[in-house]
């Protein structure tokens, strides 16, 4: 177990943690001493209350984050309900007749090429 010192509100604390997370717990000591000092001057110089301010601070950060976290579950929940695939539908009865008219024509005209192409060889 290693334990840190955190100064917030120019006060140190011996804070333990497991071992490697040392930076984390130091960064959010110095998060929370930020935001005290932000809300110093509305706590008069009362530092209950600045702690008081600060925590009800950060709660609010924290449901906003989940609220944001919601909103990208739901969002993710409705993307999947999106189907993946594509569904051939089928064309329309006059299209595909007249794509195998088309069809029809090309192959007769390759056999024509083919016929000349032959005749001429021999030629």
């Amino acid at each position: 177990m290693a334990e840190v010192n955190l100064q917030i509100d120019g006060r140190v604390y011996p804070v333990e943690c497991d071992d490697g997370q040392e930076n984390r717990v130091t960064e959010l000591g110095a998060y929370v001493d930020q935001r005290m000092r932000e809300v110093a001057p509305a706590a008069n110089g009362n530092k209950a209350q600045a702690m008081v301010l600060t925590s009800l601070l950060l709660a609010d950060e924290v449901y906003d984050l989940y609220d944001r976290v919601r909103e990208v579950e739901t969002a993710l929940k409705a993307e999947q309900s999106i189907p993946t695939t594509i569904e051939y539908a089928g064309m329309e009865p006059q299209e595909e007749q007249e794509l195998g008219n088309f069809i029809l024509r090309m192959t007769q005209r390759v056999e024509q090429i083919c016929t000349r192409a032959r005749s001429s060889k021999h030629n």
